[in-house]
């Protein structure tokens, strides 16, 4: 009978650790893609359609390149991702903001203005539709000296852009839409071109 027991012992060991294996990778898998998953959630939740990378001319003979531009009911949003991890020290009349975090200490430019610059060229192609934009840092950002007039986060995004009656949202799209394919074919021409 010991031996019947020094063979089952262990027995259980091997179907046990490839269970835990199977958990840890799809712990693995869930967390790598969370954020992408926030994001695309939070484009979902407020935008009826959208354009990627999108190229258009600027005022001053260049282009400018838009990281996301949403057709939402309130009109046009662009989005400029920054994806940064640690406390973000920016403000509105800042030349340099900066992020410290475990790993190291980095400044980048104030985003904003750029920003400024790309309402200002949607503004020029669609005079008659509300053009909006938001500098948008992902989970992992924290502005410890208060938040900067564009940025917003995730949550407050969909607080301020999200429509929660889609139905009455349709009607303005609609309004927008003409609007809407004004942009892709300043895009295309500007891509062919």
């Amino acid at each position: 009978m010991s031996d019947f027991f020094q063979t089952t012992d262990y027995a259980w060991l091997l179907p046990m650790a490839a269970v835990t294996l199977l958990l840890l990778i799809w712990l693995i898998f869930r967390i790598a893609r969370r954020r992408g998953v926030g994001l695309e959630h939070a484009l979902a939740e407020i935008s009826f359609d959208r354009i990627d990378g999108l190229v258009i001319p600027s005022a001053d003979e260049g282009e400018i390149l838009i990281d996301y531009l949403l057709l939402t009911s309130h009109g046009l949003l662009i989005l400029n991702v920054k994806d940064v991890k640690g406390t973000v020290f920016g403000g509105d009349k800042l030349q340099d903001w900066t992020v410290i975090n475990d790993e190291r200490r980095y400044t980048f430019s104030n985003p904003q203005p750029a920003l400024y610059d790309r309402i200002a060229a949607v503004s020029q192609i669609v005079r008659q539709v509300p053009v909006a934009g938001r500098i948008l840092f992902l989970d992992g950002a924290e502005f410890t000296k208060g938040t900067p007039t564009l940025v917003s986060t995730l949550t407050n995004l969909v607080s301020e852009f999200g429509e929660p009656d889609k139905k009455a949202a349709k009607f303005k799209i609609e309004a927008f839409k003409p609007h809407w394919e004004l942009i892709r074919k300043k895009a295309l021409s500007v891509r062919s071109g």
